[in-house]
């Protein structure tokens, strides 16, 4: 199955101030957000990816003309020559594609839409939240449910702020904490098929225009899940996200063993 990632935003909210680095392109231990969203699904048998880029395109292309398997692979050196113990990319297939600079969601998926033909269904992501999630799982309950024609990860609220209940005359009536509340959020993981281009307007966006209207049609699906899920939207996620790795703590690295990648 198909894996479109979306990787053309510019990644505001993460940058450090200093550096142009896009989003998907930042680190985590030695490899970028990116390597580790596409390893996830890799992982799981969906090797065929199609990179919607934008801003930093160049960057994410030279990462993969000029990859380097030893880094994150065990490998012997004899001779001056390198024989690796294992592989990351080598049956990967990855398409590049042009989506422009700043094109909503929605526009970035529709102008992919010559590399989607006869696909059934396929999966999208917007590359910058890491999970352990199980891919298959969420397959299987989208296969079983025809009618639907997308779905999406739905996750626990992630901030922590406190939500403040005013009744008349301003009086605070209850304050609870937003992750207490029974209500979910879209965890940026999506299972689609093709009539998904009947919901999305040109230049417009696929949660707010399209998944909205299939919402009101009851045509949009959600896996609740209450596992790990960790966004790197800001530089505070994403130095959390760096200690875990440094801790030896990575839930969304099901095929690392004992060492560290």
């Amino acid at each position: 199955m198909k894996v479109v990632l979306f990787c053309g935003g510019y990644g505001m909210r993460m940058r450090d101030g200093g550096s142009s680095t896009p989003k998907p392109m930042v680190p985590v231990g030695p490899r970028p957000l990116l390597w580790h969203v596409m390893r996830y699904y890799a992982h799981y048998g969906h090797r065929d990816f199609v990179l919607c880029l934008g801003y930093g395109a160049q960057q994410i292309k030279d990462f993969f003309l000029r990859y380097d398997e030893a880094a994150s692979n065990d490998f012997v050196l004899q001779g001056g020559e390198v024989h690796l113990l294992d592989s990351d990319i080598s049956d990967w297939r990855i398409t590049f594609v042009d989506t422009g600079q700043d094109s909503a969601i929605g526009e970035r998926l529709r102008r992919v839409r010559p590399h989607l033909e006869h696909e059934a269904m396929f999966l999208a992501n917007y590359a910058d939240v890491l999970t352990d999630a199980p891919i298959d799982a969420m397959v299987s309950q989208f296969e079983a449910n025809p009618t639907a024609v997308a779905q999406l990860l739905a996750v626990p609220p992630q901030a922590a702020f406190h939500v403040v209940d005013l009744i008349e005359g301003n009086r605070v009536e209850s304050i609870t904490a937003l992750k207490d509340m029974a209500i979910q959020e879209n965890g940026g993981y999506l299972i689609l098929r093709p009539e998904i281009f009947d919901y999305i307007p040109e230049g417009g966006d696929l949660v707010g225009d399209a998944c909205a209207a299939l919402a009101k049609e009851g045509r949009l699906a959600a896996y609740p899940y209450s596992g790990f899920w960790h966004p790197a939207d800001t530089v505070k996620e994403r130095v959390a996200l760096e200690a875990l790795y440094q801790a030896g703590s990575t839930p969304w690295m099901p095929w690392r063993q004992v060492a560290l990648y």
